[in-house]
C-alpha cells in the first residue's frame, strides 16, 4: 500500500495537472470503485459537474481534492493498487479503468501539455477508490479528521507525539503504524526508520527518552524524504506517479525485502519475521530483540 512518500509525489503530480480546473463531467465505469460514497455511482458523478478543484491536499497516506466553490472534497483511497493518472482523452482505455473524470479547460498554469487531459482512476485489485466527503473548518474531510498530522507536516509536535508515545503502552513499530498517533508511516518505512534507530520492532515504548524518540523521528523524516526525492518505492507496476512512471526508492532500502543480505552496517545477515499479518525486517544484531522480563 502506498505510504506517505508515494502519495506525496502523486499530489504533486495532481497539482500541476489538476488543480483549478473545472469538471465538466465524470463516468464510473465500475460501482466498487464508488463504494464509499454511500449515495452511489449517479450522485457521485452528478455532484462533481460544473465544480472547480483546489488544490489537492494530504495528511499522511491520505489525498484529497478540495472543491472551491463548496465545503466538500473528492477524497481517494489508493487501497493496494489504485493509480490516480493524467492521460489524453483520446488514450485507449486501461484494462482497469474504474473511474473518468473530464474538464471543461486547462490548468491555471496554461500549462500546454494539459490540454485535452483527463483525471482516471486505474484499480486493478478494486481495494481503492474515489467518494466524496464535507469537510471540516480546517478543510479535512470529516470521515479523516481523526488521523493525526504526519512528521513532514510544520505543525506535527514533536513533544505531543513523544508523550503519547510513553502513555500508549505499546511497542514501537505497531505506534508507529497507529495513524492516530502519527500518519503516513506504513510497514516499509518503519522498517527502514528502525533500522536506522537500531531500535527493534518490539521495543516497548513506554520506556522511550525524550532523545530516543527524537532521534527516531529524525530518522523517520530522513527516510521518507530520501524516498519522496526518487519518487517513493515501487516494486512492482501497480504504484505510480500520474504519469505513469515508478518510483525507484526500493533500490536504497537497507531493511525491507532484504531477508538474508548482509546487513549494510555490519554484515549479519538481516531477518524476516511475520508481524500483524505482514514482515518485519531486522538485523538481529544491530537490533537485538528486548528482555523479556521474568
Amino acid at each position: 500500500m502506498p505510504e506517505l512518500p508515494e502519495v506525496e509525489v502523486v499530489r504533486r503530480g495532481l497539482e500541476r495537472w489538476v488543480a483549478h480546473r473545472t469538471v465538466a463531467g465524470a463516468e464510473v465505469l465500475h460501482p466498487r470503485a464508488v463504494r464509499r460514497h454511500l449515495a452511489g455511482a449517479d450522485d457521485f458523478t452528478h455532484r462533481l459537474e460544473g465544480h472547480r478543484i483546489g488544490a489537492p491536499s494530504r495528511r499522511g497516506k491520505y489525498l484529497w481534492l478540495p472543491l472551491e466553490d463548496t465545503p466538500q472534497a473528492i477524497l481517494a483511497h489508493l487501497g493496494m493498487s489504485g493509480q490516480l493518472l493524467i492521460r489524453p482523452r483520446t488514450a485507449p482505455d486501461e484494462k482497469h479503468l474504474r473511474i473518468r473524470v473530464r474538464f471543461a479547460d486547462t490548468p491555471a498554469s496554461a500549462d500546454t501539455d494539459a490540454a485535452g487531459t483527463e483525471l482516471r482512476f486505474v484499480d486493478q485489485r478494486t481495494f481503492g477508490g474515489l467518494s466524496l466527503h464535507d469537510t471540516t473548518p480546517d478543510g479535512l474531510p470529516d470521515v479523516i479528521a481523526h488521523i493525526a498530522r504526519d512528521p513532514l507536516d510544520p505543525l506535527f509536535d514533536d513533544e505531543a507525539f513523544h508523550q503519547a508515545l510513553r502513555r500508549k503502552r505499546s511497542t514501537i513499530k505497531r505506534a508507529l503504524l497507529d495513524q492516530s498517533l502519527i500518519s503516513g508511516v506504513g510497514n516499509i518505512y518503519a522498517d527502514e526508520a528502525l533500522w536506522r534507530s537500531r531500535l527493534h520492532y518490539d521495543r516497548p515504548t513506554a520506556g522511550f527518552t525524550r532523545p530516543r524518540t527524537l532521534e527516531l523521528l529524525g530518522h523517520v523524516r530522513d527516510v521518507m524524504t530520501a524516498a519522496l526525492a526518487v519518487g517513493g518505492t515501487s516494486f512492482d507496476s501497480l504504484y505510480v506517479n500520474v504519469n505513469g512512471e515508478s518510483g525507484y526508492f526500493d533500490r536504497s532500502l537497507d531493511a525491507y525485502g532484504r531477508e538474508g543480505l548482509p546487513c549494510r552496517r555490519c554484515g549479519t545477515p538481516m531477518r524476516r519475521r511475520p508481524w500483524m499479518n505482514r514482515s518485519s525486517y531486522f538485523c538481529p544484531r544491530c537490533q537485538r530483540p528486548p528482555r523479556v522480563s521474568s
